[in-house]
């Protein structure tokens, strides 16, 4: 794959040198999109025992829910205060995303589903949904209406994947193997239902060379956009127990050290596949390890991008299909 001479741009349609979810937002709608986060209360099978218990090693939903997000509030009562939210800051929105975060949210009945789903697009403003969940949490039932939804509204199912390996997902207390996952994510899309999927970088027991693999397993599937980030070790998680008893088993990444995976990474990747985020954000009185100072997601983009534009190299540089 190379550049466009004629337009300057990349197969994606835009001159950035990877395939950027914003700009995706701005091709399909014509300007900027903004999520807006809801805990509507759900939980894991991880956690109330149906696949296990404790949850997710790694998972402190403080870490990454805003302050408006809490399940005593409506889902209504939620997005309105998230749009005001937002408003201040991204003034020129075209619409807004439902964003169901908080642990799995397609675990419930169907007649749940809907009345919170049909209450989100609801409001005034919301566009479609982005639906986060587990992929041992779907039935074909759950993806049949979340495909006649998508006929009418904007849809997206993200799975939480975070490994291509069995050994790492039973470390992290995930409770289901990869193919549970590549099964899920096919149902999906075969609906036609944009399909996303969360990768972390860094669980315990993988190496730079494991993490580097997936780049090629992922681009075999059929997903529409992947969110990656680097493993931040969480203040009060079961995942800080086990690194500060077991740190030789961590490889964890300076500021540096990910750049420079992540471009070697994202020269492999598909370059069909939208790429929504790189990097986590955190509290930092809640990160034990590592701490990248007071580097932001905003500086790390303009700085992971110069440095891509430095090298002359793009996403799927190295692409073998």
């Amino acid at each position: 794959m190379n550049n466009n001479e004629n337009t300057g741009t990349y197969p994606w349609g835009h001159d950035r040198r990877f395939n950027a979810y914003s700009n995706y937002f701005k091709n399909l709608f014509g300007g900027r999109v903004q999520k807006v986060s809801i805990d509507a209360g759900f939980t894991c099978p991880n956690r109330d025992g149906t696949a296990g218990e404790g949850g997710c090693t790694f998972c402190n939903n403080d870490a990454f829910n805003p302050s408006y997000c809490t399940p005593n509030k409506s889902i209504s009562s939620q997005i309105g205060h998230g749009i005001k939210f937002h408003k201040k800051r991204y003034r020129r929105s075209v619409g807004y995303l439902a964003y169901f975060q908080a642990y799995s949210n397609t675990y419930a009945s169907l007649d749940r589903l809907k009345e919170l789903y049909t209450e989100a697009l609801s409001f005034p403003g919301i566009i479609g949904l982005v639906i986060g969940t587990r992929p041992d949490c779907v039935n074909e039932k759950i993806l049949d209406y979340l495909s006649q939804l998508s006929k009418d509204a904007y849809v997206t199912v993200e799975y939480g994947v975070e490994s291509c390996y069995d050994k790492t997902l039973e470390r992290i207390n995930r409770g289901h193997d990869f193919q549970t996952s590549v099964s899920a994510i096919k149902l999906t899309s075969e609906r036609g239902i944009h399909t996303g999927a969360h990768f972390i970088f860094g669980l315990p027991g993988e190496t730079r060379e494991d993490m580097m693999k997936e780049a090629a397993m992922i681009s075999e599937l059929p997903l529409t956009t992947v969110k990656f980030h680097q493993l931040q070790i969480i203040r009060g998680t079961a995942l800080e127990k086990d690194y500060r008893a077991n740190p030789e088993i961590f490889n964890l990444f300076t500021w540096e050290e990910y750049q420079d995976f992540l471009i070697g990474f994202l020269e492999r990747l598909n370059p069909a596949l939208v790429v929504e985020r790189f990097t986590s954000e955190a509290p930092p009185d809640l990160i034990v390890s590592p701490r990248w100072g007071k580097k932001r997601a905003e500086g790390l983009m303009t700085m992971f991008e110069n440095r891509m534009e430095e090298l002359d190299t793009w996403q799927g540089r190295k692409f073998e299909q």
